[in-house]
């Protein structure tokens, strides 16, 4: 969607090589920087305890925006190393058997390309940092699942407003179907999903429907993973909803608009509500939400429902309990999860 505009913007700036722009890192960065799970409860991710021999790649740059925001991700994947990619690109495969090399002489000791889980995280699209450690953790559970976990930064409010986050992490799709990448990491960018909380669950699930046909091309993805996210931006759904005057306040500041207008003077909540742009092409998408939590579940029912209108096949999960996002994401949750991700991703 957007991603192409921005894409086209960094090239301009490229281009301009007399101009020496200062680059500036998104505040807050860090391990450090504020989990959206609240206090100290060992709950959700936190019963997670990685296993020995998971890398972790940190604050590798996968853009500079014109206003000179350095774009950086971490990218966490088993220790074995990759010594060449079987991707449908670069071997004989039909898409009806295991790949075959295309050519004789091809090299024998390959490795299978692996699937991609794009993490997002939350924070009220204001704070939050890919390397806290939650969401570090759930970086490192993806990859103990067989899949490259890729956790991206993206611009934060008030400095960024729609739609920079959500042109921040469609780039970093576009970014991990590179060449370069994909053979770096042993990615197949055929299966990239997108994996998102609270925040970066809007994220994820926009990122899921935006534009159309093709799961395998551009900022498109495969298969999304959405926990607790604020999906029904509009007034009268969150109206509907009995939302918080806290909840409509950060969808304000993110949206840009002033706290109470209704739909026609905020058009941007539709634009970024994810179900506007949902149609049959659209990947699988698994929802999961707490009975009791800080985002009414409403949005989420809401959002399974228009997806299913649309054609787009859903999985969704109510836990017990008031948690949020990556909060919930406990053992029983986890396992649920993966095998959707396994099943939609490979």
């Amino acid at each position: 969607m957007a991603a192409t505009a921005v894409t086209a913007a960094i090239a301009g700036i490229v281009a301009l090589s007399g101009f020496h722009q200062q680059l500036r890192e998104i505040d807050p960065p860090g391990f450090d920087s504020a989990s959206e799970v609240a206090g100290n409860d060992r709950v959700g991710i936190r019963t997670f305890t990685p296993p020995e021999g998971i890398v972790v790649d940190a604050d590798l740059e996968y853009g500079v925006r014109e206003d000179g925001t350095l774009l950086t991700l971490d990218v966490c994947h088993p220790a074995t190393p990759v010594t060449a990619v079987s991707t449908a690109a670069d071997l004989g495969d039909t898409g009806t058997g295991p790949a075959v090399p295309a050519e004789a002489g091809a090299a024998t000791d390959v490795a299978p390309s692996l699937p991609a889980v794009v993490s997002i995280h939350g924070g009220s699209w204001q704070r939050g940092d890919k390397a806290n450690t939650d969401w570090r953790n759930v970086c490192r559970w993806l990859a103990s699942e067989g899949f490259v976990a890729v956790s991206v930064d993206y611009r934060l409010v008030p400095d960024a407003i729609f739609p920079s986050a959500i042109d921040d992490v469609a780039l970093a799709v576009e970014w991990l179907r590179e060449p370069e990448q994909f053979e770096r990491f042993g990615i197949d960018p055929a299966r990239i999903g997108a994996f998102g909380g609270s925040a970066g669950g809007n994220l994820a699930a926009l990122l899921g429907t935006s534009g159309e046909g093709a799961l395998d091309e551009g900022s498109r993805v495969a298969a999304v993973v959405e926990l607790s996210g604020p999906v029904g931006l509009g007034a009268d759904e969150l109206a509907a909803d009995g939302a918080s005057v806290w909840l409509r306040s950060i969808i304000a500041a993110y949206l840009g608009c002033e706290p109470g207008v209704d739909d026609e003077q905020c058009p941007q909540a539709a634009d970024a509500s994810p179900a506007t742009h949902a149609d049959e092409s659209d990947p699988p998408v698994f929802i999961g939400h707490a009975e009791d939590e800080i985002v009414p579940l409403g949005q989420s029912q809401r959002l399974a429902d228009e997806l299913r209108s649309a054609g787009v096949p859903v999985e969704f999960a109510v836990v017990p309990g008031g948690e949020h996002s990556i909060g919930i994401l406990d053992e029983a949750l986890r396992v649920r999860v993966a095998a959707f991700l396994h099943e939609h991703l490979g």
